[in-house]
């Protein structure tokens, strides 16, 4: 009787999981948090009240660990000798408090969002050197790429989140003072992040504590390249605007997003804080669905993370 009783229960587990509606779930992932395997999707939840900066909290939709950003002033744009013409002119900008992901979104993530019938899967389900990532268990805590603008911000939606605005990234990157880094001053290496082929793909978020912002969020020089909510406008600084900036408006045929933080291929100076990208977005009035103007441009170094009031 005793020997059976292991097998009584292994056959009790198996009906369990049947029960679960037939889809396979994500393998959980060694993060802070496990992550939930049947809690349905969140949308538009109620903002939490935020608390002292770094704090933290998680979502119970994705088990992505989240930090606050209390309201506060700081400068953003190109302020070291490596800065260009559309990190210019350096302004202080001054920002409502909100939560941001401390890690990329990961595969099992957003196989979550997939598996809900919410998201579409990425555009491709290998990465720069791998032809097998998205789809394979090995990878299921590594960033999620070949995602369009479109997809990212559905993603976020359907967690109850929003995709960050720069002005937001480049806070929470930067903190309050006149670093050039995550971390500080100095020249990256690689205790720090995954930048300039030093691992040749991508690697595990959260890897790097050592780069961790002033505010303790991980990965935001290096690894992937992140979209952000606005349009791209190499003029915008210009304009004055420092409460809330809220990007560009858009433009007719021109749906250039920005992506921030650079990645595993970029040299130091692409994963500054101030470093801007524009790469093409999604245009959700192109006739063809499945054309690239439609889509927007996807890539094995562009990812993501999410935001909330």
């Amino acid at each position: 009787m005793k020997k059976l009783f292991p097998i009584l229960m292994a056959f009790a587990l198996f009906l369990s999981a049947c029960q679960l509606g037939g889809q396979a779930q994500p393998t959980a992932i060694s993060l802070p948090t496990a992550f939930p395997t049947n809690t349905p999707p969140a949308i538009n939840a109620p903002a939490e009240q935020g608390g002292t900066a770094g704090s933290e909290r998680t979502s119970s939709v994705d088990g992505m660990p989240q930090v606050y950003i209390p309201d506060g002033t700081f400068r953003m744009g190109g302020l070291d000798p490596d800065v260009t013409k559309d990190e210019q002119p350096a302004h202080s900008v001054t920002l409502k408090g909100f939560w941001i992901d401390k890690l990329e979104v990961t595969n099992a993530m957003y196989t979550l969002c997939v598996n809900a019938s919410a998201c579409e899967p990425p555009q491709y389900f290998k990465s720069d050197t791998r032809e097998s990532y998205f789809n394979n268990a090995e990878f299921n805590d590594y960033p999620v790429v070949y995602v369009t603008w479109a997809q990212a911000d559905t993603y976020c939606k359907w967690t109850g989140r929003r995709l960050l605005t720069e002005a937001e990234w480049e806070r929470a990157a930067r903190g309050d003072d006149f670093r050039t880094y995550p971390w500080g001053d100095e020249r990256p290496d690689s205790s720090r992040g995954n930048f300039n082929y030093l691992v040749g793909d991508t690697t595990r978020v959260g890897n790097f504590p050592a780069g961790a912002s002033p505010f303790g969020v991980l990965d935001l020089a290096g690894n992937v390249a992140e979209w952000v909510h606005d349009f791209y406008d190499g003029n915008y600084y210009a304009q004055g605007v420092t409460m809330n900036p809220p990007g560009p408006g858009e433009r007719s045929q021109y749906f250039n997003r920005v992506v921030r933080g650079g990645s595993f291929q970029d040299a130091f100076v692409d994963i500054r804080v101030a470093n801007r990208a524009s790469v093409q977005g999604s245009n959700p009035d192109a006739t063809d669905i499945y054309s690239k103007e439609y889509l927007g441009e996807v890539s094995p170094k562009i990812g993501f993370r999410c935001g909330s009031d």
